[in-house]
């Protein structure tokens, strides 16, 4: 017996030397952020196997062959595939034509942001329901091709019925094409997409999970929500396709998300995002005057389609988002379900308030993500201060993901105040560059504010000592949320 003891912990601790030889230098290479790169290193240190086990899971700066492969897939796309339309044609030149508050249109360009937009109409969904009602019209008036993209599709009666309109579609001749996430879909049954798939659609996995021929990604998921109807009407926003997200669940109660319909030359950006994940996930490439029409306009509304991902050296949506805070001068309010922000955005916040900037955020009460909203926690006291108003949303779930500034600009889409949305995933999103649609924004997050709470700052500061320690040790996995 005491043979067998000394074998074992012999071979444990040449395994824990192993780790520690292998993984620390892995993570020294390939962590560009310290804290990071810190947190990482003391977790394997200390806890040598399990650490080095996490890291294989979730050490998503590793760019490997997946993060490679989009990459040069993406390239290859568009160098064979450059842009039809007029609108997307458009250079950063005639993007000067266009005014935009504080110059953040041009700026957005210079991070890879399509082009200013003008001409169309915008239709702004705060009520899931409505939002859903609005999308199943638009696909039932489909007359060539349905295109969507989803983090989270569930097996449940509300994915059934955009699986059966999507199959009657298919049935009628139409292309649709349906894009989901591995991950975010694992407990998807393949019995609910099989009607549509017999019907002639086609659904794939983003990064299928398939641990026998690559490594399994839990980071690189591909959170963005993309509807694009006969390359004219697109929708995005936050919202996924479930029971939960029409507010049929009794632990969420109603589901607050925001949801935008764009008609006229920005759909063809949104468009554009679908392609270039089509083509990655199927190799098939889209193009072509069917699903890049010519765009005529719409409406009033100037809007700029944005997408950011882990395969950008320079992260599109977080430069925005730094970029709008350190721009606003009277107030910036954000609605995210998590906020678990990197240093350069908690430097931004704090630097807004110094500047007499009123500042809100307002996220949610009632979790569904509890280690993000642990770490979240942390950073409330962070921001609160410096005079940061922390309102938690008490009417149900507040998934919505905005920030807007100075009643000037707004940005809607998929994309949370969290390292996960600007750093790890896929994201995407529409900034709105016309007052009156901002306008709408603010007035609906005031109405949100009546159904929320505020923290007070001297009382959120007396929680129990475990509450804290609990905070303090999720917020180390901070990189990760």
């Amino acid at each position: 017996m005491a043979e067998l003891l000394t074998y074992v912990t012999t071979l444990s601790a040449a395994l824990d030397l192993v780790a520690l030889v292998v993984f620390i230098p892995w993570v020294l290479m390939t962590k560009k952020d310290a804290t990071a790169a810190v947190a990482w290193c003391l977790v394997i240190v200390l806890l040598p196997l399990f650490g080095a086990l996490l890291f294989w899971v979730f050490g998503y700066t590793h760019v490997g062959r997946p993060l490679s492969r989009v990459r040069r897939q993406r390239s290859a796309y568009r160098a064979k595939h450059p842009p039809r339309t007029q609108e997307a044609a458009r250079g950063d030149e005639e993007d000067d034509d266009y005014a935009t508050w504080s110059d953040l249109g041009r700026v957005a360009r210079r991070v890879q942001a399509f082009p200013i937009s003008q001409g169309n109409a915008v239709a702004l969904y705060h009520d899931t329901r409505d939002a859903f009602a609005s999308l199943l019209d638009a696909i039932l008036r489909a007359r060539h091709h349905v295109h969507l993209e989803f983090y989270i599709l569930r097996s449940d009666p509300t994915t059934d019925a955009l699986v059966a309109v999507l199959t009657k579609k298919a049935r009628e001749g139409v292309e649709v094409r349906l894009l989901y996430d591995a991950m975010g879909c694992v407990q998807l049954r393949s019995r609910t997409l099989a009607p549509l798939r017999e019907a002639g659609g086609r659904a794939t996995a983003f990064l299928p999970l398939n641990p026998w021929r690559s490594r399994v990604q839990v980071n690189l998921r591909n959170h963005r929500k993309v509807v694009v109807v006969d390359g004219c009407v697109a929708f995005t926003g936050g919202m996924n396709v479930g029971d939960e997200y029409l507010g049929k669940d009794e632990y969420y109660g109603y589901w607050r998300d925001s949801f935008v319909r764009l008609e006229g030359p920005a759909a063809a950006g949104l468009q554009r995002v679908f392609a270039e994940d089509w083509d990655f996930a199927t190799s098939e490439a889209l193009n072509g005057d069917a699903y890049f029409p010519d765009l005529p306009r719409a409406g009033d509304s100037v809007v700029q389609v944005i997408a950011s991902g882990p395969e950008q050296e320079v992260k599109s949506i977080r430069e925005v988002y730094f970029a709008a805070i350190l721009a606003a001068r009277h107030h910036v309010w954000i609605a995210s379900p998590y906020f678990v922000p990197d240093s350069g955005i908690l430097d931004a916040l704090r630097l807004a308030r110094f500047r007499g900037v009123e500042v809100r955020l307002l996220t949610v009460l009632k979790p569904d993500h509890w280690l993000a909203y642990l770490a979240g926690r942390y950073y409330y006291t962070e921001v609160m201060e410096v005079g940061v108003e922390v309102y938690q949303y008490r009417k149900g779930m507040m998934h919505a993901k905005l920030l807007v500034a100075d009643g000037r600009w707004a940005m809607v889409g998929s994309a949370n105040m969290d390292n996960r949305s600007l750093h790890l995933s896929f994201e995407a999103g529409c900034v709105l560059h016309s007052p009156e649609d901002v306008a709408a924004l603010e007035a609906q997050f005031r109405r949100d504010l009546k159904d929320a709470a505020r923290l007070d700052a001297d009382e959120f500061g007396r929680r129990p000592f475990l509450v804290r320690l609990t905070e303090n040790a999720c917020r180390l996995l901070s990189p990760l949320l």
